[in-house]
């Protein structure tokens, strides 16, 4: 099988925002949890509808590899043209095709015609940006250890597998029910590859103390957490061939759904605490999709459009064991897969592992440094190794900090406050200083410069006038940076200090000043509370993260009672101004609405012109509980109790609900 992995340096549509970034390009609609299965359409880069077979099947993906080659080919015309915005725009678009290509048809890898057009299309990107390094396909042990896994070769099972005796499975709201499909996955962990288990139970106890109290704390049945098992082997590094990365495996539309961000520097998928909290919140929301957790779980691993595509196949029955047939090979060993790992995680010593092996749980103090501080300086005033500081912070991808204020760094508890003290002896020279212009070397192109700084030839077209697609040595370009931001030319730390990368100041008259409102906006007060991210704020609200950092004067670390000030459009201050007083589950509800294509800005949240309550009717699904469905839509149990005149906490599949939320 060809694992392979996709970084597109330079989004056009990032890049408007000037801050760096770093995109691995995605069709978003594939895998975002309020896609609509039933609702989908096609278009010629991507999505297809209606289940397609046989003939009909090769037919359909040869009608999409040609669709790719249409745009590559434009792509080097634009080149002949001069037309380097073009030309971007048209790599951009080729490469979300094929990830779209290859999610909906992860058996397309084996396809040679794919194959080849992979690496013309890869070729083309690395020649437009100057890419020379040379790309990792996929990071982790757990992508061996799947395709292994997932191969259903059946010539090591061993016959009349049994479970332990005197075995205890905990009542779990998610059901761990017993098949041949999940036997199967218990004679790997524990008779063919037990090593692997072991690994797998030796991280968990580093990482699920922190996971069990954040999905605790989002309503979400605690089992849950040993999905990080199937999903990463537990490391937050691991980065698959579809470039989905980090403990829960996300990929980047998904996870900037969940306010997870990712650019050149940092890449929050990374971060053990955000993407454990955003992973329990997608999980919640694809059970509210679909009513089963079964389901939910094979959602996660699959885009909805294929698993509504095996659901219908299967006669429509919504039942993940119906489709199992229908289903891709991967996720045919999915659910079992988890189902198996959690039986063994919660009854380790029946199944002969140790209950305990002795690991530290992942713990942290926070202190704030500022942007751009060499890793080097801050483990050495730390007192330990660069190593040890990247295993707190693994979202660092740089040799330093991001270009941002202030960085919430995280160190190993108990050196916060020496570490303070030496931070304030690194020496003021190792500190960068802002930049904004970029001195033309030989042998660059727009499109090399663009990648070294992490923006798009779009955004230096738009910073330059009157720049054009030839450029010569020694000529000065405007690199677009945030205000109170700085960049650094993109490369990995410098072997010496003497090598260190030197900035200039920007020109006044050349910089653009970002911390002042945009016109026709009106700023508005929104007080932060539990569980929200800069990422989070600034979707509800239609802004970008980092102009709420301009706007603030602030770092990504918010803290609960912090009030931020928000710049809204003067015409829907209105619609705005019920944010602030809605539940989590509320603002995620409007930003469903606004998805589904409402016009969610004439109307207050409870359809009047007061008040941002909402009554909805719920309909009980198998496996509800009371306390699920209160934390789901930010209500208490007494509060639907007293709604529908529940006197305790029986409830049953198929009962509708009233539900007010204020």
């Amino acid at each position: 099988m060809l694992f392979l992995s996709f970084w597109v340096i330079g989004s056009a549509t990032l890049a408007q925002q000037n801050q760096p970034t770093i995109m691995e390009v995605e069709m978003p609609p594939a895998l975002l949890p309020y896609s609509n299965p039933l609702l989908e359409s096609r278009d010629d880069l991507g999505s297809v509808t209606t289940p397609v077979i046989n003939g009909e099947l090769e037919k359909e993906i040869l009608r999409r590899i040609s669709n790719v080659y249409k745009r590559h080919v434009l792509a080097i015309d634009a080149q002949v043209q001069g037309d380097l915005v073009s030309a971007e725009n048209y790599i951009n678009e080729s490469f979300a095709a094929i990830q779209s290509l290859m999610n909906d048809y992860p058996e397309v890898q084996s396809n040679r015609r794919f194959t080849e057009l992979y690496r013309s299309v890869m070729a083309e990107h690395s020649e437009f940006y100057g890419i020379t390094e040379v790309r990792t396909e996929t990071e982790g042990d757990i992508f061996d250890i799947r395709a292994e896994l997932f191969a259903e070769q059946d010539d090591w099972i061993a016959e009349g597998y049994a479970l332990p005796e005197n075995l205890t499975i905990n009542q779990t709201q998610v059901p761990l029910i017993q098949n041949q499909h999940v036997n199967r996955h218990l004679m790997y962990y524990t008779l063919r590859r037990p090593d692997v288990m072991e690994r797998w139970l030796e991280r968990s106890e580093k990482y699920f103390p922190m996971m069990r109290e954040i999905f605790q704390d989002e309503g979400v049945p605690l089992e849950l957490i040993h999905l990080s098992m199937i999903e990463s082997g537990l490391v937050p590094t691991a980065r698959s061939w579809a470039a989905a990365v980090g403990l829960w495996q996300f990929i980047r539309a998904t996870g900037a759904f969940y306010g997870l961000e990712v650019n050149w520097w940092i890449d929050e998928r990374r971060d053990p605490v955000k993407s454990t909290r955003a992973a329990a919140q997608h999980l919640r929301d694809l059970y509210e999709f679909w009513g089963d957790w079964h389901l939910a779980l094979a959602n996660y691993n699959l885009s909805p459009r294929g698993l509504r595509r095996a659901i219908n196949a299967a006669g429509g029955v919504q039942d993940y064991w119906v489709a199992y047939p229908y289903l891709p090979r991967e996720t045919r060993g999915y659910v079992p897969g988890y189902i198996a790992a959690t039986m063994i995680a919660m009854n380790p010593e029946q199944f002969g592992f140790q209950r305990n092996y002795g690991g530290v749980s992942y713990a942290f103090d926070v202190v704030e440094v500022d942007g751009l501080m060499p890793l080097e300086d801050l483990a050495k005033a730390a007192g330990i190794t660069v190593e040890e500081l990247k295993d707190k912070n693994p979202e660092l991808l740089r040799w330093a900090t991001p270009p941002v204020d202030k960085y919430p760094l995280k160190l190993p508890l108990g050196l916060k406050d020496d570490f303070l003290l030496a931070y304030q002896d690194i020496p003021k020279e190792n500190r960068a200083q802002e930049i904004a212009m970029h001195t033309v070397s030989r042998g660059e192109s727009l499109g090399i410069i663009a990648q070294r700084y992490g923006t798009s030839v779009r955004s230096l077209y738009d910073s330059n006038e009157g720049l054009t697609s030839m450029i010569h040595p020694g000529q000065r370009i405007v690199v677009p940076v945030a205000a109170s931001s700085v960049s650094s030319i993109a490369s990995d730390r410098p072997s010496n200090a003497a090598a260190r990368v030197t900035t200039t100041q920007a020109q006044p008259q050349q910089q653009q000043t970002q911390t002042q409102a945009p016109s026709n906006t009106t700023p508005i007060t929104y007080t932060v509370k539990s569980g929200d991210t800069t990422g989070h704020i600034a979707e509800w609200y239609d802004v970008r993260s980092w102009q709420i950092r301009q706007w603030n004067g602030i770092s990504d670390v918010i803290r609960v009672g912090q009030r931020i000030t928000i710049h809204v459009p003067t015409s829907r201050l209105d619609y705005y101004r019920q944010v602030n007083d809605l539940t989590f589950a509320q603002k995620q509800e409007l930003k469903r609405r606004q998805r589904a294509g409402e016009d969610i800005y004439a109307l207050r949240f409870d359809g009047s012109s007061t008040g941002s309550s909402a009554t909805v009717t719920y309909t009980v699904r198998r496996n509800d509980t009371l306390t699920g469905i209160a934390n789901r839509h930010g209500v208490s149990v007494s509060d639907i109790q007293n709604e529908n005149n529940i006197s305790g906490t029986r409830i049953y599949a198929g009962q509708r609900l009233r539900i007010t939320r204020r």
